[in-house]
């Protein structure tokens, strides 16, 4: 059992982080829902395949959106004695989804556009096709700034795929204004041109998605420097010698943290296991998307050998 106050300030601290995580997709939930009836209408009445394709991939993306939105809602749950390292992988598997999706959209797109291209099935889109893609454009952009943002902020497999899927959109409109733009002032091929092309972003933004949340599902290694900080951090503790080793994986939003520390071979086990509270504490009160950390004590300058069967 921990410090009652700890528990109570860890339990504020996740409701928090996941109710921020909430509100960042459901912002993009509830405008990709504005943005995909538009551009569907303006796709239909305005004579474009390339926008009512867009439109199209914006209806994919509420499947997205809604495994997110649930994949937040189990990682958010805390650790229980079936899951004892909580439920944060829920995000990365959403994140494997979202990619699935993302190529789907994109084999969707392709094919649509070569079948228009072969059978010479042009038309001259409306105005109003125009400005739907452009329009896609601004929102989408200010909607991916804003979750890359709050997905770098929390550490968030499910808001960072959520947000690429939002660039992946912005791209995909740019290229559908200049297909519209030309179409529209008479090269009626670049219509179902421009989604063809704009097909290839969609699949590596896919790509790109998969393999860092396949990444982060096999337990890899982190991608940024808070690792030798930690161990940094830990070796300024008094009583550590030296960190002999230290490992991390995430779990969602959390990472979760492998500490093996040399100390004193005459040390007491009370007194390591307080040196060892320490550095823990002290990683918490750093790390916030710290979740937890294991402490494997060794004894400094003595002949040991690490056991392992990977």
């Amino acid at each position: 059992m921990g410090d009652p106050e700890q528990l109570k300030e860890a339990s504020v601290d996740r409701h928090e982080r996941f109710g921020n995580a909430g509100r960042v997709i459901k912002i993009g939930f509830w405008v990709n829902a504005g943005l995909m009836i538009m551009k569907l209408l303006a796709g239909y009445f305005g004579r474009s395949e390339a926008v009512f394709a867009d439109g199209m991939e914006s209806a994919a993306d509420f499947i997205a959106l809604g495994s997110s939105m649930i994949a937040l809602r189990i990682g958010s749950r805390p650790f229980d004695e079936a899951h004892p390292y909580g439920h944060g992988k829920a995000e990365s598997i959403s994140a494997v989804i979202v990619s699935l999706i993302i190529f789907s959209t994109g084999g969707w797109i392709l094919v649509r556009s070569v079948h228009a291209i072969i059978d010479r099935v042009y038309e001259v889109p409306a105005v109003m096709a125009v400005a739907a893609a452009f329009l896609t454009i601004l929102i989408k952009e200010a909607l991916y700034r804003y979750s890359i943002t709050a997905g770098k902020k929390l550490g968030s497999p499910a808001i960072l795929a959520v947000a690429r899927d939002h660039r992946k959109d912005a791209i995909t409109s740019v290229s559908t204004l200049i297909g519209v733009t030309g179409a529209f002032f008479g090269i009626a091929v670049m219509d179902p041109l421009a989604a063809g092309i704009t097909s290839l972003f969609i699949f590596h933004i896919g790509y790109e998605t998969f393999m860092g949340a396949a990444h982060e599902l096999m337990d890899g290694k982190p991608d940024d420097n808070s690792l030798e900080e930690m161990r940094k951090l830990a070796e300024g503790v008094a009583g550590v010698e030296h960190v002999h080793e230290i490992r991390c994986r995430r779990s969602g939003q959390y990472l979760i943290v492998d500490l093996k520390l040399d100390m004193a071979a005459e040390m007491t086990v009370r007194e390591s296991h307080a040196i060892a509270t320490a550095v823990k504490k002290l990683i918490f009160d750093q790390f916030p998307n710290v979740g937890d950390v294991m402490i494997h004590v060794n004894p400094h300058e003595e002949e040991h050998q690490d056991l392992i069967r990977l």
